[in-house]
């Protein structure tokens, strides 16, 4: 459950989403956030997609609205990298970063989970690092061929109706991505029901993250 305890010194957190390509945010972390919204309406969203062609930046800005619909306040920006070649203009993204920082200073961070293996997604993550220093960041995973799924330490239990929610609104706009043999609903609830179960949801279903530093304040 997360509720207003979950940011006990604010209660409009400030939330930034950070995403290598159109559908990352939502694959990896699109029922939590959907959870929040449900707990914390007043929650403030930055989000940023790094890579996008014409087709796949509109698809990006659709979802993007799709599950922030119930949020107050929300920032979307679908930039225009070339997709896989992230490390070759990595200053160019750094420098987006320093733009990022300037303009918003993040409760709780969502990017990439630093050990994924496509060279899109470490960058991100190793970004994020080098620019939040005094953040709450948390790594979500990206199922894929490359089979580079780990252990997290982190789970938010989902109920079955934001799983089926999450799941409805990928497969509904991320259309160019339908033929891929990948991309479909058994391969999202699975990965959901095997979190569930390494974190005994009663629920049956959980996103995982990985958290490499908490402090807490009392």
């Amino acid at each position: 459950m997360i509720n207003n305890r979950f940011f006990i010194e604010n209660k409009k957190p400030k939330i930034l989403c950070l995403g290598a390509h159109p559908d990352d945010i939502e694959i990896g972390c699109g029922g939590t956030i959907l959870h929040i919204i449900e707990e914390i309406p007043e929650a403030q969203f930055y989000w940023v997609v790094f890579s996008g062609n014409s087709e796949r930046a509109k698809e990006a800005y659709q979802s993007a609205n799709m599950f922030l619909a119930g949020a107050k306040s929300n920032n979307i920006h679908i930039q225009d990298y070339r997709e896989s070649y992230f490390p070759f203009v990595g200053a160019k993204i750094k420098d987006y970063f320093e733009k990022i920082v300037k303009e918003f200073s993040p409760d709780l961070i969502f990017t990439h989970n630093n050990n994924d293996a496509h060279q899109d997604h470490q960058l991100i993550s190793d970004l994020t690092w080098n620019t939040f220093r005094d953040h709450l960041i948390l790594e979500y995973e990206i199922p894929k061929y490359d089979g580079d799924l780990g252990n997290p330490n982190l789970f938010i239990n989902l109920d079955n109706k934001l799983v089926q929610k999450k799941i409805n609104f990928i497969l509904e706009i991320f259309k160019s991505q339908a033929e891929k043999q990948w991309f479909d609903e058994e391969t999202f609830r699975s990965i959901l029901r095997i979190r569930g179960i390494e974190s005994n949801s009663p629920t049956k279903y959980a996103e995982a993250f990985y958290c490499r530093k908490m402090v807490i304040k009392i």
